[in-house]
């Protein structure tokens, strides 16, 4: 187990690049030892940083490389778990700045699940999952590693809280209920244009088991889903690099849509 002083250390080195728009060397270059329980650690020290230097607040959690495409394309094959914070969410149709809060980010087109009761885990099911949930929504992560040229294996980006920039989610909520989730049939463009497609059987085989782990895996640190949180399931297909000027859609059949603009120079 790395000591305190080590997992503050690099905990505040993401941070600052956060705040300054830098990436940093691979912490698994640095520290090859690093163990995933380790890089918990260091994420919860960055996520401290925001909550105690800038005020921000989780209003919920995510899962990251959860479909195929996504881990064949960051070389990560096992998913990994984050936080979302008030200063990431955005709304359908919003423009993006890149300048001033990205560094190289890229979409993934998700199902978002809003609930309106806690879920603690272990132990928890996809039926829990699905008593719990109120809404699903349609939604965009704008994932932006802090680690230089996305060069991570999963250590990197658990410590990088999972390396979520920001997160859009759609005017469009439905009840969970009246849908089979591994059949929503997501299709995505970019600037007009057909880029991928994915069915919610990407994640995981159905996005409820994907929600079901990451309860069951914070659970094991002590960290409960709540009431009135938003739950990223994982992306449906994979990553679309995006850059000033670019505007991106995706549709769930049935369900409904999400929009989204970018503004401003994107760092290299």
């Amino acid at each position: 187990m790395m000591d305190q002083q080590k997992i503050n250390a690099l905990g505040d080195e993401l941070y600052e690049a956060l705040c300054g728009e830098y990436a940093l060397s691979p912490l698994t270059d640095r520290e090859p030892d690093i163990q995933i329980e380790d890089a918990y650690q260091i994420s919860l020290r960055f996520l401290q940083r925001r909550v105690n230097d800038r005020g921000e607040t989780i209003v919920g959690k995510k899962i990251g490389v959860t479909s195929k495409p996504v881990q064949e394309m960051l070389g990560v094959f096992q998913p990994d778990f984050g936080f979302l914070t008030n200063t990431m969410e955005y709304r359908s149709g919003s423009e993006i700045p890149i300048a001033g809060h990205l560094i190289a980010p890229k979409a993934e087109g998700e199902i978002a699940f809003r609930l309106n009761k806690d879920l603690v885990g272990p132990g928890v099911t996809e039926a829990n999952v699905l008593d719990a949930t109120e809404t699903i929504i349609p939604c965009f992560e704008i994932v932006d590693s802090r680690i230089s040229d996305w060069k991570i294996k999963i250590q990197d980006t658990v410590a990088d809280n999972a390396s979520c920039g920001v997160y859009v989610l759609s005017d469009n909520e439905v009840d969970p209920r009246d849908f089979d989730l591994p059949s929503l049939h997501m299709k995505i463009y970019k600037n007009g244009r057909f880029e991928s497609e994915g069915f919610g059987s990407a994640v995981q085989g159905n996005p409820l088991t994907a929600v079901a782990w990451l309860a069951n895996t914070l659970g094991e640190y002590g960290i409960p889903f709540k009431a009135g949180e938003v739950i990223l399931s994982g992306s449906q297909s994979a990553l679309v690099p995006v850059t000033d000027g670019d505007e991106l859609e995706c549709y769930i059949a049935g369900v409904g849509g999400c929009k989204v603009n970018f503004a401003g120079s994107t760092k290299v």
